[in-house]
């Protein structure tokens, strides 16, 4: 598979099929890899180009030193979209990679055609109380330690730079989510970690919105009803939104 050099991260991603470019962000807590957007990535690159960057110290691509957070991550995945694809992307992202695909396209709108945030927060204060706490499950260090180039023994050094960056980021206001203008389909799970209420407030404040909760998932929604998911994802993608019979956030104003 290919690496982009972007600076100091030398980032690996796979990309298949054929259309327009569509970039899709992987979870990241406790170190998450693309390999969990396997369902999503079968879907959908029947109908786009699709890429899936692994971020810094994640799978397949090395750790930097020095801290992990959303800011420079965000950089990261710019300078991606910017070096190997050259023009604007459809744009998914999945916990983590939701919120980041969100910062993207708050900093570089013109790089983002459409956004699609899936099961992720604005604020840190959005998961559920103890989302974050403990101990990553055993499957998670063995997952790591199969494919990072940085071996077994440094998982728990990445698991300690996101544990940082999650204690205060991100930290993002319904102010700045109202500045974000592009069309975005905001999805969750109706038992996911996600508190229902942020997901909610996510959706009334961006000004372009839709929303997504898919019954009867959890916070791996994409996986446990792929068909689904990738469903409401693809029609989001490449259908125009229709027009609705008696909207009431979407009416037109008066006069």
């Amino acid at each position: 598979m290919p690496v982009a050099e972007l600076g100091a991260v030398s980032m690996w991603y796979e990309e298949r099929g054929q259309g327009d470019p569509l970039v899709m962000l992987h979870p990241g807590g406790a170190g998450v890899d693309a390999r969990a957007l396997a369902p999503t990535l079968a879907a959908l690159s029947e109908s786009f180009h699709a890429y899936t960057p692994e971020q810094r110290g994640h799978g397949r691509t090395p750790d930097v030193e020095g801290p992990i957070s959303f800011e420079l991550m965000t950089g990261d995945t710019i300078r991606f979209i910017e070096t190997v694809i050259g023009q604007p992307v459809h744009l998914l992202g999945v916990s983590d990679g939701a919120t980041l695909a969100l910062l993207v396209t708050l900093s570089r709108p013109d790089l983002v055609r459409q956004l699609v945030f899936a099961t992720g927060v604005f604020h840190h204060d959005g998961w559920e109380a103890g989302v974050l706490d403990g101990e990553p499950p055993d499957f998670l260090r063995q997952s790591y330690a199969g494919i990072s180039p940085d071996g077994p023994d440094h998982y728990d050094v990445v698991v300690a730079k996101l544990a940082a960056m999650h204690a205060r980021e991100p930290a993002l206001t319904p102010a700045d989510l109202r500045e974000l203008t592009c069309r975005t389909l905001v999805m969750v799970a109706d038992d996911d970690e996600v508190r229902p209420e942020h997901a909610s407030e996510m959706y009334r404040s961006l000004p372009n919105a839709e929303l997504a909760v898919v019954p009867g998932t959890s916070h791996g929604l994409l996986v446990e009803k792929p068909d689904l998911c990738n469903l409401l994802i693809s029609e989001f993608l490449t259908k125009d939104p229709v027009q609705t019979f008696a909207p009431i956030r979407r009416a037109a104003p008066a006069g």
